[in-house]
C-alpha cells in the first residue's frame, strides 16, 4: 500500500476536541460556543471538530430536530446554529487562538429529502422499484449514487466550498469505508489544490490511509469495552495495537473513550468502563496516536445526550478535568516521545493492568515515559523492571519525583493511573 499524501505539519502533537454544536450551550449556536474558546485553548485543544453543521432533511426526521447526519443540503448552514457571518467568526478567532477547525462531512448519504432529489434524482440509490433507498438500515437518510460521474464532482466542489469560503482545515469523513476510496483521493486532490488539510477517516481500514491521515481505532475500543466485562485480556488488547503498529508507516490512529455515537447509543465512558474511565483517557494521550475529547467530558458528564432532540450541557460549574486533560495535553506538546518516539510493554503479571514506556532517545534529553495504568475494578499489585528505569521520575499529575532503580513497584487502587517523566 502507498500513502499518496502529506501531512500537514501541525498534525504530530494535536489532540481533538469534537464539538456538539445542539447540544453544548442553551443556545445551540456558533456564537455560544464560541465563548468557549479561550477555555479549551486553555485546556490544550489544538483541532475543533465541528459535528454537522449543514441544514437537515425535514422528510424522515428522527426526533424534533432530526439526525445532524441526514442532511438537505450540502452548502447550506443550519440555521438553529446561526449565519455563515457566525460561523466565520468561529473559525477566525479559534485560527487567532492557534486552533485549527476541521467539520464532518457526511459522503455516504443525505437525508430523506435533498435539494439535488429533484433536478438529479439519478445521484442517488435506487431499490428495484425505482425508490430512493440506501443498504444499512438507516431509514432517515438515502445512498448516494457514486457510479453518478457528475454527483461526484458536485460532491467535491460542496468540499472546496468550505474549504475556500470557510477557511476549515481538514475534514472528518463519516463512515468513510462506506465510500469508493478512489473518490477521497480525488476529493482530497482537488481540495489540496486550495491549501493543505488534515483528513480523519470514520473507519479501521488500513488501506484508507492511502489516503487518509488519520482513522478511527475503532477495534481497540471495542476490545476495551470487552476487558471491562472480562469477555477479553490485555494480551487481545496488546494484539489489536501490534495489528495498528503494521499500517502503513506515517498512518495514525484516534483513540478515545467517548464520542457523539458511543455517549448516546452505548453509553457514557463511565457506563462502559466504570473506575477505569479516566485510566483509559491516560491511554489515548499516551499510546501512538491522536486523543480525541468529546464534548462535555471535561465536566466531566454521566449522562448521555439525546441525539435528535435538545439536551444542553451544564456548564454552571467549572469543568473538573480541565487540569486532568490540561496535564495530559502539556505532556503531548513537551515530549517528542509520545507522538514519535518508542513503545516498550512492560510485563506486569496483574490481570486489566498495563505498563509501558514510551522513550526517544534520539532527542536531547533521551525522553523516557512510564506509564502504569489499572484498568480494572480490583486493587492490583504490580512492579515493573527496565534498564531504562534508572533516575529521576516525576509523575506529571501530582509533581512528586521519585528515585527509580530499574525495578518500581506499585500499588493500585482500581482506575489508578500514574505517568511519570524522567527529569
Amino acid at each position: 500500500m502507498e500513502v499518496n499524501f502529506k501531512q500537514v505539519q501541525w498534525v504530530d502533537t494535536i489532540s481533538i476536541y469534537e464539538v456538539n454544536i445542539r447540544q453544548y450551550t442553551s443556545e445551540g449556536t456558533f456564537k455560544a460556543f464560541q465563548n468557549h474558546l479561550p477555555r479549551l485553548q486553555a485546556m490544550g485543544v489544538d483541532v475543533l471538530w465541528l459535528m454537522p453543521i449543514t441544514t437537515i432533511s425535514i422528510e424522515g426526521r428522527k426526533g424534533s430536530l432530526g439526525s445532524y447526519y441526514a442532511c438537505s443540503s450540502y452548502t447550506k448552514i443550519n440555521p438553529e446554529f446561526g449565519s455563515e457571518q457566525d460561523l466565520i467568526d468561529l473559525i477566525a478567532l479559534a485560527h487567532q487562538l492557534g486552533m485549527k477547525v476541521i467539520i464532518d462531512w457526511v459522503a455516504n448519504h443525505t437525508g430523506r429529502h435533498h435539494e439535488w432529489m429533484q433536478n438529479h434524482p439519478e445521484w442517488f440509490s435506487r431499490d428495484e422499484a425505482g425508490n430512493f433507498t440506501e443498504r444499512n438500515g438507516w431509514d432517515d437518510v438515502v445512498d448516494l449514487n457514486y457510479n453518478n460521474n457528475d454527483m461526484r464532482a458536485a460532491l467535491i466542489g460542496a468540499m472546496q466550498y468550505w474549504v475556500q469560503s470557510f477557511k476549515i482545515d481538514g475534514f472528518r469523513c463519516d463512515m468513510a469505508h462506506l465510500v469508493p476510496l478512489d473518490f477521497w483521493k480525488t476529493a482530497r486532490t482537488a481540495c489540496e489544490t486550495i491549501k493543505p488539510l488534515f483528513w480523519l477517516a470514520e473507519c479501521d481500514v488500513a488501506s484508507y490511509h492511502e489516503v487518509f491521515d488519520a482513522s478511527y481505532a475503532w477495534d481497540w475500543m471495542h476490545e476495551s469495552e470487552k476487558l471491562t466485562k472480562s469477555a477479553a485480556s490485555i494480551h487481545d488488547i496488546y494484539n489489536v495495537l501490534h495489528r495498528y503498529n503494521q499500517y502503513p508507516a506515517g498512518a495514525i490512529k484516534l483513540f478515545f473513550t467517548s464520542n457523539h455515537d458511543e455517549n448516546s447509543w452505548n453509553g457514557t465512558e463511565y457506563e462502559k468502563f466504570g473506575p477505569a474511565a479516566k485510566a483509559w483517557a491516560v491511554f489515548c494521550f499516551t499510546w501512538k496516536g491522536i486523543p480525541l475529547i468529546y464534548s462535555g467530558q471535561e465536566l466531566p458528564n454521566h449522562h448521555r445526550l439525546a441525539f435528535f432532540d435538545k439536551e444542553a450541557l451544564d456548564w454552571s460549574h467549572p469543568p473538573q478535568l480541565h487540569d486532568f486533560y490540561k496535564t495530559l495535553n502539556t505532556l503531548r506538546k513537551s515530549y517528542a516521545s509520545i507522538s514519535k518516539g518508542a513503545t516498550f510493554n512492560l510485563p506486569t503479571a496483574a490481570e486489566k493492568t498495563m505498563a509501558y514506556l514510551r522513550y526517544d532517545h534520539e532527542s536531547v534529553n533521551k525522553e523516557t515515559i512510564l506509564v502504569v495504568l489499572n484498568l480494572g475494578d480490583q486493587a492490583q499489585k504490580i512492579s515493573c523492571s527496565h534498564d531504562l528505569l534508572i533516575g529521576e521520575f516525576t509523575n506529571i499529575f501530582s509533581g512528586l519525583s521519585f528515585a527509580f532503580n530499574k525495578t518500581v513497584a506499585f500499588e493500585l487502587m482500581p482506575g489508578d493511573y500514574f505517568v511519570y517523566v524522567k527529569n
